[in-house]
């Protein structure tokens, strides 16, 4: 997932992209965030794509930077919010060893680190540490490890969709392992890293963060297979979020 899938991606966004803010029935991300916000603060929207998140953060705080990979993500946001006047956009790797970014209060990063690449992963982390200020909060919401083989486990068991989605190939096992070994599971057939909980305490601690609680931010199976059995129900996929504070 480099710039280029990015921008190709853009225009058809909403057709493509899971949405976060829809799917999270219990409203668990928008709390968190409000639990942080002042009119006196600024934050930052981290992989901000076609800045869904906007509407929620510009209203409540003072200030709000949205950062994207894709300028074709930051034109359409401008022309979906132009009545947001706090908000500022700014192309940004944040791959980019070298990216300068605002320093911010707080922190919004909604499935965002999705590249297979632990360089560029590793360099994205250490980059949230430099946006945030000191005492500030950085709200995470990640792709969950263990939910994306909890899903595997029931597509090899029952099968839902009648299909071979998610079966390690004989002619590119090898391949598949590395990538299961690396946390990075295929969605549309693109890697995609996948967090555990402890992996990301360890993420966090090391670039600086405290680490709160995490929750689980819970979707219908609808989400991961066409035909979900009526019996599927509990537990359900999840992503992980969590409040980190900046020590």
């Amino acid at each position: 997932m480099d710039r280029k899938y990015w921008e190709k991606i853009a225009p058809e966004y909403n057709e493509e992209i899971f949405d976060v803010l829809k799917n999270d029935s219990k409203g668990l991300i928008v709390s968190a965030i409000r639990s942080t916000a002042s009119p006196n603060k600024t934050a930052i929207d981290i992989g901000c794509a076609i800045g869904k998140w906007l509407p929620v953060l510009s209203p409540i705080f003072k200030k709000v930077h949205a950062v994207d990979i894709s300028a074709e993500n930051l034109e359409i946001a401008k022309k979906l919010y132009p009545q947001l006047r706090n908000v500022e956009y700014d192309r940004i790797d944040m791959s980019d060893p070298k990216a300068k970014m605002p320093l911010c209060d707080v922190g919004v990063c909604i499935n965002a680190i999705l590249t297979d690449s632990l360089k560029k992963r590793n360099v994205f982390f250490t980059n949230l540490k430099k946006c945030i200020k000191k005492n500030g909060h950085l709200i995470l919401v990640i792709p969950s490890l263990e939910s994306s083989m909890l899903t595997s486990i029931i597509r090899m068991r029952w099968n839902p969709d009648k299909d071979a989605n998610g079966v390690i190939k004989k002619n590119k096992s090898s391949f598949q392992l590395k990538n299961i070994l690396q946390g990075n599971a295929e969605i549309d057939n693109v890697p995609t890293k996948h967090y555990l909980k402890e992996e990301l305490q360890l993420l966090l601690g090391k670039e600086g963060f405290k680490t709160g609680d995490f929750q689980k931010i819970e979707y219908n199976w609808n989400t991961e297979f066409l035909n979900p059995p009526k019996w599927l129900t509990e537990p359900k996929p999840w992503d992980w979020m969590v409040m980190a504070k900046k020590l």
